[in-house]
């Protein structure tokens, strides 16, 4: 039997600011259903190459295809495949999480009685007090379930999640990857960007990517035993290491 066709297709892609090159020519393919963890200090490229997937930056060469549509000839229909969770959340920190809900909802398309069913989920899963209180005021693990809700409402089949684990504590990290493993059983294909480590075994391939460049790739279990390291932690310094960084 044939591949399946990727559901995000990378060729090539670059990214100059000026006479600055943050991305490098990357290649990379994510299989429908699949979880893509995405490692890298800060500043490695994780971000723009996302934002250059999901249009929000444009592409200075090379290509992204996403279920075999080319990102900037047909923008439109692509975004309305993803689902974008960006690093700051994405939330009007002066609206309450239902306020933010209901005006990403709205512009979202979300009919009125999925709009209402969507908060009323919201408020089975956070205390409607919280719900209440504005975004900036409320912890960050909420912050984040918000953010996620609020990315997944107009049921994407692609979810792209940048830093989704920042700033929050290891029990709220873990309840999220428990959110993701759910979505992949609903058969949802994931990018999810982060520097840390541990998360890595989470993935079903990783791509660690350094200065822009892909420096190491694989399901993490393949990758320990091809390397001959004992942790992903010396996996992902050796390939720093490798890649010019004392």
């Amino acid at each position: 039997m044939s591949r399946a066709a990727p559901a995000i297709a990378v060729r090539d892609l670059r990214k100059n600011f000026g006479g600055f090159q943050a991305v490098r020519g990357i290649s990379f393919d994510v299989a429908p259903g699949e979880i893509v963890g995405f490692l890298g200090p800060n500043g490695a490229g994780k971000t723009t190459t996302i934002k250059m997937i999901t249009g929000l930056l444009a592409i200075t060469s090379g290509s992204v295809e996403v279920n075999g549509l080319d990102n900037r000839r047909e923008l439109p229909r692509v975004k309305r495949m993803l689902g974008y969770m960006s690093q700051k959340f994405s939330l009007y920190p002066l609206l309450t999480a239902l306020e933010n809900i209901e005006f990403f909802g709205g512009i979202s398309g979300l009919a009125p009685h999925d709009l209402k069913a969507a908060m009323a989920r919201m408020q089975e899963a956070v205390p409607a007090p919280v719900l209440r209180q504005k975004i900036q005021d409320v912890p960050p693990g909420i912050r984040q379930k918000v953010a996620l809700f609020v990315c997944l409402l107009p049921d994407p089949g692609i979810i792209l999640l940048d830093e989704p684990t920042s700033g929050v504590d290891p029990e709220a990290r873990r309840g999220f990857w428990n959110e993701i493993y759910g979505l992949k059983t609903r058969g949802k294909t994931l990018l999810v960007s982060t520097h840390n480590l541990d998360e890595a075994e989470y993935c079903d391939r990783i791509l660690i990517i350094h200065n822009g460049e892909i420096v190491s790739a694989g399901a993490p279990d393949d990758l320990l035993r091809r390397e001959g390291k004992a942790s992903i932690e010396e996996l992902f310094e050796d390939a720093i290491r490798s890649h010019g960084q004392n």
